[in-house]
């Protein structure tokens, strides 16, 4: 199978803005879009092939057919045919909603799906725009249900600051939201399980404030503070740059401003990779595609080289 690109599953969001188009050069209807859905399995969101030979053709079916050639060995060991990743771009022009993920355990417990670890790498950023993750202090359950109460939950939570290049890892359990004026890739398992617990008492665009998951959400969260989700990786050029190394998904950062040759032999899973800056044309012995910045290539397992022909582009490569 050559390099897979697929059509963006475009989401209209209450806090979603123009970014998408603006800066990622996406083809986007008229409102407030606020995620691009690059690469996805979730039921009912499937992505579909927007290139080549297989063009029209769902990603779940493609799996189905080849699961071992297109996720690996160790991957369908894993996961089955459920592809394990799902790859986003999301434009934040409000504040999105407090929330928090559940775990493995709970999420299969109360929804039969995954839980959902992700990561955030920021493409763009407005001069004081912040991320909240996590508390500003260890607390009680007790003492966060009545922030609830008292609508005072926002004096308990921690805000980070962001730049272009930054990333961060937000864990299961970790409560969290993305501020106005960022724009970013997320990498995240396969769920779409979320747990709303503030969301600014805004109302849709019906004029109802929307659901929340207090209750739930109580099981899933974790209390204390912990600075664990800021990180550092190097940024040296023509290398892949580790960002993040957990069971579901390794991010490398990956700066060229020459042709390259990676050797995928070794590696038991599919790769993708998000253009964030520049362009690139991916080469296998299958095929060849030109990704540009704000696109998502997947190589499917059964590659074992691919080559990467730029004067300057910026990747995160994604693997499992």
């Amino acid at each position: 199978m050559y390099p897979l690109k697929f059509k963006p599953i475009l989401k209209e969001r209450l806090w979603g803005g123009s970014k998408l188009s603006d800066v990622l050069g996406k083809s986007t209807p008229d409102g407030n879009v606020g995620e691009s859905w690059e690469i996805s399995a979730v039921e009912g969101d499937v992505s579909v092939v927007d290139n080549g030979d297989l063009k029209g053709l769902n990603f779940q079916d493609i799996i189905n057919k080849n699961p071992v050639d297109v996720l690996g060995e160790n991957v369908v060991k894993r996961f089955g045919r459920k592809f394990p990743i799902l790859i986003k771009f999301i434009d934040a022009k409000l504040d999105l909603s407090i929330q928090l993920h559940p775990d493995d355990e709970l999420a299969k417990k109360r929804h039969n799906s995954l839980g959902k670890k992700e990561m955030w790498y920021i493409m763009d950023a407005a001069e004081e725009a912040n991320l909240i993750i996590g508390f500003n202090r260890t607390i009680r359950k007790e003492e966060y249900q009545n922030s609830l109460k008292e609508n005072t939950l926002l004096d308990l939570l921690n805000y980070e600051s962001v730049k272009e290049g930054d990333a961060f890892f937000i864990n299961t359990g970790k409560i969290h939201a993305i501020g106005a004026g960022v724009l970013l890739a997320e990498i995240q398992q396969t769920s779409d399980i979320t747990y709303r617990v503030f969301d600014f008492n805004r109302r849709d665009k019906n004029n109802k404030l929307r659901e929340l998951h207090s209750e739930m959400a109580l099981d899933a969260l974790d209390f204390k503070q912990q600075d664990d989700f800021r990180i550092s990786y190097s940024k040296r050029k023509n290398e892949p740059n580790k960002i993040v190394d957990c069971p579901y998904f390794v991010t490398h950062y990956i700066h060229l401003n020459k042709n390259c040759e990676i050797d995928l032999s070794e590696r038991d899973s599919f790769t993708i990779y998000i253009c964030i800056f520049g362009s690139v044309t991916v080469e296998t012995k299958f095929g060849n595609v030109l990704l540009e910045k704000g696109e998502t290539v997947l190589i499917t397992a059964q590659n074992k080289f691919v080559s990467l022909q730029t004067s300057e582009v910026k990747l995160l490569e994604v693997t499992l």
